[in-house]
């Protein structure tokens, strides 16, 4: 090779790294790594927000079910990225319902990046009660004659849910076959009738007393009701515990 030649090809050698270290970055980059990327951090989704708002309403207010929300206003994602984005809930509507309004301050790193109002629509699917054949009034809850249907809690708020009803219920109105059982349609079982004489227990720390007493009203479970001793003809309250047995406590 000649020596012209040999000064030419080093010549182009040169320029040629010399316009690769010239060039931009980006031009020379072929690939981010992965952790890389993450830690560059990501903008605050659709998606991600309905997350935050449903478990903030299913936390505060204590619903059970499929809570599904939509939002009724456009969501434009931050222009800015972070590692940890989170909604913190400022103030709530009084009651959960299928249409409502947030407010929230929207944390970026644990930095406050915004206050939004958020609009919107929901739906608590959970199984109820439907009666599969007609039921009596005043018959025991049996769920052998129901069946369980998926319906919006937030449309069908009197619905029965299909987590409620044992032996301790009874019907307090006929129901028709494929109608949607109501709270209004059961009651708990009186264990206690107004006019009965039942068993009265009195409890002070070791000391036991039974006596009779005169039921005033009616009493399910775990209810208060209003007695009566027979011989002072005096009023009191006690705590149904069991069929025709009542309990006080000093």
């Amino acid at each position: 090779m000649s020596t012209f030649t040999r000064t030419r090809l080093s010549l182009i050698l040169a320029a040629a790294a010399a316009a690769s270290l010239a060039s931009p970055a980006w031009l020379r980059a072929e690939t981010v790594p992965a952790a890389a990327q993450e830690n560059a951090g990501k903008t605050f989704t659709r998606e991600q927000v309905v997350a935050g708002l449903t478990r903030a309403l299913v936390s505060h207010f204590n619903l059970e079910g499929d809570l599904q929300l939509e939002l009724l206003r456009p969501w434009t994602a931050p222009t800015r990225t972070a590692l940890v984005w989170d909604l913190d809930i400022i103030e709530f509507p009084q009651v959960a319902t299928s249409s409502m309004m947030l407010r929230a301050r929207i944390l970026a790193d644990g930095v406050q990046h915004a206050e939004v109002n958020f609009i919107i629509r929901a739906q608590l699917w959970r199984d109820a009660w439907a009666a599969r054949q007609p039921v009596a009034v005043g018959a025991a809850f049996d769920a052998a004659a129901l069946e369980a249907r998926r319906v919006d809690l937030f449309r069908d708020r009197e619905a029965l849910p299909a987590s409620v009803g044992d032996r301790s219920y009874v019907y307090a109105r006929a129901v028709s076959a494929g109608r949607m059982l109501t709270w209004r349609d059961v009651a708990r079982r009186p264990l206690v009738r107004k006019g009965d004489l039942i068993e009265v227990t009195a409890t002070d720390g070791p000391l036991l007393v039974t006596m009779k007493a005169l039921a005033m009203e009616n009493g399910a479970q775990g209810d208060t009701i209003t007695v009566r001793n027979p011989e002072s003809r005096k009023n009191f309250s006690a705590l149904v515990v069991d069929e025709s047995r009542v309990q006080v406590r000093f």
